[in-house]
């Protein structure tokens, strides 16, 4: 029997739900899924197996109009997704008329590769929206086959992985059959910290915060994890440890459960606060963190 593989990458502006498509087709909470857009910075892989089949799905940063270095990164992330596809999905969320940028547009466009547009959260839609919608992409994207979706309901999504499988090359798997994603440990631990981030503070805060994990040590029971957050400044370091470190011991004791769940081990996890000023604007900080590769 002939066996399927290769790369998915799924792109589109922010919040329109690409890493709760992708979390649906793994089953596993890879990709930080909040309702802030820029949650994701990274190109995020994770791996489906089947008996026959390797699908490696690529989650990206959404679409944006760069403001600063760290942004421009993440857009080449983006721009790199287009260099190694076998399928593209663009998603787009229902009511939806544009992409952030029309050079992307065009690549889209005129890719020869097959392309998947999945028109999400139609759950919050009626069935004259949903055709209507239908009816434009149709004529934007020609070129694109098109399917209603829910990421959240997980409605339709189970027929559009086996569209993907039937659009992948015959080839041998790329990565061993039981393996997950190409990210090291430190990574999920470093994204779960984030993710609390982004739910508790508001504004800027999030978007200043680099999370690094110094030590990651696992014995049969149990993992202690050292994480620092960074932050650009001092008065952020202060909201981020909040009134007697109240705020952080929150974020601590959060993501500790969420990684508890992901490593199905116990957690011990310590958490500080450093500065580092103007991090997202300096090269040899952007490549320390992996955005600059």
């Amino acid at each position: 029997m002939a066996h399927k593989a290769g790369f998915v990458n799924i792109i589109g502006n922010p919040n329109v739900g690409k890493s709760t498509l992708m979390n649906a087709f793994i089953g596993e909470k890879l990709s930080i899924i909040t309702s802030k857009a820029q949650t994701t910075r990274h190109r995020i892989l994770g791996i489906v197996n089947g008996d026959d089949f390797q699908v490696i799905l690529s989650d990206t940063p959404g679409i944006i109009k760069p403001a600063y270095e760290l942004q421009e990164s993440m857009m080449d992330f983006v721009k790199s997704a287009f260099e190694d596809a076998d399928v593209l999905i663009y998603m787009v969320e229902i009511g939806e008329k544009d992409l952030k940028d029309e050079a992307f547009f065009n690549k889209i466009t005129n890719a020869k590769i097959p392309i998947l547009l999945l028109i999400n959260k139609i759950d919050q839609s009626n069935q004259e929206k949903l055709e209507e919608q239908v009816q434009f992409w149709s004529q934007k994207v020609p070129n694109a086959e098109i399917y209603p979706v829910s990421a959240l309901e997980n409605f339709n999504v189970k027929e559009v992985f086996g569209r993907i499988v039937e659009l992948l090359p015959d080839s041998p798997p790329f990565y061993p059959k039981d393996q997950l994603t190409d990210k090291p440990e430190r990574f999920f631990v470093n994204e779960a910290i984030r993710e609390k981030i982004l739910v508790h503070y508001k504004k800027e805060i999030p978007y200043s915060v680099e999370v690094e994990t110094e030590e990651f040590v696992e014995d049969d029971t149990i993992i202690r994890i050292r994480s620092v957050i960074m932050v650009e400044r001092d008065s952020q370091k202060g909201i981020i440890i909040g009134h007697k470190g109240s705020a952080l011991k929150r974020v601590g004791t959060e993501a500790r459960k969420e990684l508890e769940k992901f490593f199905g081990k116990k957690i011990h996890i310590e958490l500080y606060v450093k500065i580092n000023k103007n991090w997202r604007s300096n090269e040899r900080q952007l490549k320390r963190f992996g955005y600059n590769n």
